[in-house]
């Protein structure tokens, strides 16, 4: 009887974001810090288990549920499994991947914090795909790694309505330290940007802090959406900018050119901030980077806002 573990990484976008789902480029890495895994134990019938924490069904109290609820919002993980099943079973219909008669029981388990800005939706699906590909012998001819970062995404985007963008996924799916080009006519071209993996050792330290409260970060990016779509100049020409830091940071990673890195990091914030405003970023985000430039450090989101990057 088959059973295995597969895992991935949360993700901290270095440079670039949140320009990924603008046809821009980023600079991210995974952080072995966090991460979500994925129990695949070969059984009788297909099973997706809720996680005892993450998906609570019985609560002490009517406290004890707001407590939960304010900590972890209203979906837990299991939602995911479900649908990274769904999607993965479509994709290989849709390629006449015919796949063996067996079943399975999937369990996840994940220590990355909730709502933050780490990727934590899309490290249990990339475990997940990961689980099922080796479980059903689905090679890398029938499933390139190129595309792999798709399929996570259609999970979200197609199933879950969670908006997001590829930057997370092939960070998760490459792991390490990834540069990322969206070109808009790659995208519709191919289906996929171009990705080339960086040597981690390149990176300076980095330190990341977090905020202790949810936020569903996908909020974020809804308004400036609207505003790229209808032409807004300031997003155009700030998305053009982001994905300009990024080929910049490349550049100085390697020549190891860590001053011009900090510079490009508070930049891309300093940008972020100016689209946003400051009501949408929140007061407790621009506490974190407060307090990290008044010690010498260059600071940006890690992702969509609850969580901080620095390197000094």
């Amino acid at each position: 009887m088959m059973s295995f573990t597969t895992t991935a990484y949360a993700r901290i976008g270095l440079l670039g974001n949140p320009s990924d789902g603008y046809y821009g480029k980023t600079i991210a890495c995974a952080i072995r810090n966090f991460a979500a895994t994925v129990t695949l134990e070969e059984s009788e019938c297909f099973v997706c288990e809720p996680h005892p924490e993450f998906d609570p069904r019985e609560f002490a109290s009517i406290d004890a549920l707001h407590d939960s609820a304010v900590r972890d919002g209203y979906y837990g993980g299991l939602r995911l499994l479900l649908a990274s099943a769904k999607k993965f079973a479509e994709y290989c219909r849709r390629h006449d991947i015919t796949l063996p008669t067996r079943n399975c029981t999937l369990r996840y388990d994940t220590n990355i914090p909730r709502q933050v800005g780490l990727a934590g939706s899309s490290a249990i699906i990339t475990a997940t795909i990961k689980a099922l590909r080796t479980f059903y012998g689905i090679n890398d001819e029938q499933l390139p790694k190129v595309l792999q970062p798709n399929l996570v995404l259609s999970v979200e985007e197609e199933e879950l309505d969670i908006r997001a963008g590829l930057q997370d996924r092939v960070a998760q799916t490459y792991g390490g330290l990834v540069y990322m080009d969206f070109d808009r006519k790659l995208l519709e071209s191919r289906g996929y940007g171009e990705y080339e993996e960086l040597d981690p050792s390149l990176l300076p330290p980095l330190f990341l802090a977090y905020l202790d409260e949810p936020k569903d970060s996908g909020k974020t990016h809804s308004n400036v959406r609207e505003r790229w779509k209808s032409g807004d100049a300031d997003v155009v020409s700030a998305m053009r900018a982001f994905a300009e830091f990024t080929t910049d940071g490349r550049r100085a990673l390697l020549e190891r050119d860590y001053t011009t890195l900090a510079d490009l990091m508070d930049r891309n914030f300093d940008l972020r901030r100016r689209i946003f405003g400051d009501a949408v970023i929140g007061a407790h985000n621009l506490e974190m980077i407060g307090i990290a430039r008044d010690h010498g450090a260059a600071a940006k989101f890690s992702g969509s806002g609850g969580a901080v990057a620095f390197a000094t």
